[in-house]
């Protein structure tokens, strides 16, 4: 499982005050007549809920702020209980005992269908799949699905589809930030000109060079190749992945593109490459996503002053939104655990979450005018811009043996790639293979 710094944008602007519920037209049907008049008894008015889900800190904060105004809608006693990074291994002893929590926050859809095999989940209700059908593309649905069943939902979202880039380089080379594939590289070629590299890689940790495939091949092949892909209904020696790997070669065909060259690149790490770029100002630009923000310390570089973001150049004709994110189920069948979910993919207790730091909501009907800062409503404008187009972490969806292992699969085979760039039909075989293997167990 790839191991993602957690999703924070909390650096990005002072804490915003904890909101109450809104717009009585997006209240869910289980949790509708929470607020019910007249004094009426509420409807979970003695039930109890346990959450779990991997936040501690900050996060588990803002998301306890979530839960206290869902309990005061319903009257419902919500326990959190924090899993840790390694969320499996803290469910899978309690599933395995019989003593799951009611709802579990998973960090990876491939967990939903693991879980899903093993009948450790519970199907949504028709009041939770409606609050979907109202708010969500139907890819998420889908996305949460397995067996014929709809059994997740994305409640939280990290976007990957960014360029961050540092201002005082572009305006001493006198660049202007790009919006199309063709522009970044004539931009790399311009800060290179100037003496400052443009790019510092993390290609150390291998699940930066996915993310940046995955952009790259969802905006050149376009959502359904996305989807075929991802599911390896295509294969890896596809023309539209070599069409992809051919864009890569244009970055990591230049030494003088990448700080360090090849050998640099692949001895860096994530987030050194985010210091190398605004601590020590050795590179211009880093790809990676929101969660850069956290990473920035003690650089003195301020979001959107040197520090800035544009969102990922189209390469083709897609304009690329990939998104990661935690996807909440249940997994035991009570009023209570439908009720939570419900309410978690509404829009009224989506709202609540946006007015916290360090969320992006993957819900459309969430209006950007909640988040707190000018960053995050940027970014949740994109989500909802992008539409039907919008993508989940390939990588993350594909079986961890392929997508989410240090040096195997597709980490290494991409960083095989960024050793020898003029081998795209070697890298296609080598993914193909790797894929094929992986898919079969």
């Amino acid at each position: 499982m790839r191991k993602l710094p957690p999703v924070m944008v909390a650096c990005l602007a002072l804490a915003a005050a904890a909101a109450c519920g809104s717009d009585s037209g997006s209240t869910p049907a289980a949790s509708g007549s929470a607020s019910a008049a007249g004094g009426a008894a509420k409807p979970l008015e003695g039930v109890k809920v346990e959450v779990a889900a991997k936040w501690t800190g900050d996060e588990q904060a803002n998301f306890e702020k979530v839960l206290k105004a869902f309990e005061e809608k319903t009257g419902a006693k919500v326990t959190y209980a924090s899993t840790g990074e390694d969320t499996g291994a803290y469910l899978g002893p309690r599933i395995q005992g019989g003593n799951p929590p009611d709802v579990a926050i998973l960090p990876q859809p491939g967990l939903v269908q693991q879980y899903a095999d093993e009948n450790a989940l519970k199907p949504l209700s028709a009041e939770v799949q409606a609050q979907i059908d109202q708010n969500y593309t139907p890819y998420w649905k889908e996305l949460g699905s397995a067996k014929g069943q709809v059994y997740g939902v994305l409640v939280k979202a990290a976007h990957k589809s960014l360029v961050w880039y540092r201002q005082s380089a572009y305006d001493d080379a006198g660049a202007q930030p790009a919006s199309t594939w063709d522009d970044l590289i004539k931009n790399a070629q311009t800060l290179s000109d100037s003496g400052v590299s443009p790019f510092a890689l993390c290609a150390a940790s291998g699940w930066t060079l996915t993310d940046l495939f995955e952009n790259v091949y969802l905006s050149t092949a376009g959502p359904e190749n996305y989807d075929k892909l991802s599911k390896h209904e295509i294969p890896w020696t596809d023309a539209s992945v070599k069409t992809a790997l051919e864009k890569l070669a244009q970055i990591f065909g230049k030494k003088e593109f990448m700080l360090g060259g090849s050998s640099g690149a692949l001895q860096t790490d994530f987030p050194t490459c985010v210091t190398q770029v605004y601590a020590q100002k050795k590179a211009a630009m880093v790809i990676e996503a929101d969660f850069v923000a956290a990473s920035l310390g003690q650089s003195g570089a301020k979001v959107g002053e040197e520090a800035k973001i544009m969102p990922f150049p189209k390469a083709g004709d897609t304009a690329p939104v990939i998104l990661g994110g935690d996807v909440a189920v249940v997994m035991k069948d009570n009023k209570g655990a439908q009720a939570l979910v419900e309410y978690l993919a509404s829009k009224e207790g989506g709202e609540v979450w946006a007015k916290q730091p360090g969320y992006l909501s993957p819900n459309r009907n969430v209006s950007p005018d909640n988040y707190p800062d000018d960053l995050t409503k940027q970014l949740a404008q994109t989500i909802i811009s992008a539409g039907e187009s919008v993508r989940y972490d390939m990588s993350d969806l594909a079986p961890s043996a392929f997508g989410g292992t240090d040096g195997k699969g597709e980490w290494k085979d991409l960083q095989d790639f960024l050793r020898d760039p003029s081998d795209v039909k070697g890298t296609q075989e080598k993914l193909e293979a790797d894929a094929a293997k992986a898919f079969k167990k």
